[in-house]
């Protein structure tokens, strides 16, 4: 699908332009059309309290505030902040909650979120896991454990579940509720939810606003800014800062984001068609597919349906194994939003962290397979399916 253009009144450059311009003005001291690694700890003051606006690097740093400034304007925000990892960026969230705050949570969310949640903050808030897919659930659940935060995944993660954020947004404002979406399946090319009225959004970087499988991080937008100064102060205030290093590789990573965003959907697409109509595939789910139960929803809220595909093979666990044994352009991997493509089997990888019981209640069985399409070639992609589907047959 092809990317809507949006104009901001803050600055009426498409998306792409953007991706390569915020953030990444030459350097003015030398020129140079690639801004500099500012790979230091401290910086020297003319007088005590007196600087040139950053003074320790857990603070600030000139190449992490590029890429902060780059990444509230592709998300369409006025602040920005910069983790050394996506669940890092989820814990100052939880932090910026009065204790004994109400949570209410997708049901299909991250296995690390999930561990997070439930094993480091549950003394601290109490947590409901609900289908956030049913609104009428949603506004039923908001009235009776008026929860401070309503989190959302959008698509999740692995059943790509689709909530309506808009409508969410809408009960949980008149609640006087956050809404939090993790938005890394979509990035801000495919899907802006602050414009749908949520308070923060939440991307691991490490996922496809980076693009390349080499860097971990994390990052918070929103419009709000007295949360962005408690933002701030938890950051410098417990350290999960991203490293002058890490921010110059995900700035140079989110030049091609709109490229990549583009042949990862457009190659997941065929995937996907591929496996509906492949007779070793008990059903597929990605949103691009007019079968997805939240199809309607997707296509009006999101600009384009991303690069991640759930499909059940036939066969269980063994079929699933040997089958994962068996690609060979697809690595075997945890994690997703590369340029190359990967496989897992998210029961035993990313999602072994939730209790089997939860698994199969959320349907994440042991013949579940997720995809992270990459830009190869897609008749190489689809052969390497081909070949692995004909192994695990014998």
């Amino acid at each position: 699908m092809t990317k809507k253009t949006t104009k901001t009144k803050k600055n009426d450059h498409a998306f792409s332009t953007k991706a390569l311009h915020v953030g990444g003005e030459p350097d003015p001291t030398t020129g140079a059309i690639m801004p500099p690694i500012y790979q230091t700890s401290t910086y020297v003051q003319s007088s005590p309290g007196i600087h040139k606006g950053y003074e320790y690097t857990r603070s600030h740093n000139p190449t992490r505030t590029r890429l902060e400034q780059c990444l509230a304007a592709l998300e369409n925000a006025k602040h920005c902040h910069v983790t050394a990892s996506g669940l890092s960026a989820e814990m100052l969230i939880m932090h910026t909650l009065k204790p004994g705050s109400t949570i209410l949570c997708g049901d299909d969310v991250y296995g690390g979120t999930y561990r997070l949640f439930t094993t480091v903050f549950s003394s601290l808030h109490k947590f409901h896991f609900i289908d956030t897919t049913n609104v009428k659930a949603v506004e039923a659940a908001i009235k009776k454990h008026k929860p401070a935060l309503v989190w959302l995944e959008s698509p999740t993660n692995p059943m790509l579940k689709i909530s309506d954020i808009e409508a969410i947004c809408k009960l949980a404002t008149k609640a006087k509720a956050i809404v939090a979406v993790d938005n890394t399946f979509m990035s801000p090319y495919f899907q802006k939810p602050l414009e749908l009225g949520a308070t923060i959004v939440l991307h691991s970087m490490t996922k496809y606003i980076n693009g390349h499988s080499d860097v971990v991080g994390g990052a918070l937008m929103t419009n709000d800014e007295k949360l962005s100064k408690e933002f701030f102060r938890l950051q410098n205030s417990i350290g999960p800062c991203m490293s002058p290093f890490d921010s110059w590789l995900v700035l140079r990573g989110v030049k091609t984001l709109a490229l990549r965003m583009e042949a990862h959907a457009k190659n997941a697409m065929i995937v996907a068609q591929y496996l509906e109509k492949h007779p070793q595939v008990e059903s597929v789910v990605y949103p691009g597919l007019t079968t997805h139960p939240q199809h309607k929803i997707a296509k009006k809220q999101m600009s384009g349906y991303g690069g991640m595909i759930t499909f059940f093979i036939k066969g269980g666990l063994k079929a699933s194994r040997k089958f994962l044994e068996s690609v060979e352009l697809f690595a075997l991997a945890e994690s997703l939003g590369g340029v190359e493509s990967l496989i897992e089997h998210p029961a035993i990888m990313t999602h072994a962290s939730v209790p089997k019981k939860i698994r199969e209640e959320l349907g994440i069985h042991d013949n579940l397979i997720r995809l992270s399409v990459g830009i190869e070639d897609i008749d190489d992609l689809l052969a390497d399916l081909d070949r692995a589907f004909k192994k695990s047959k014998s």
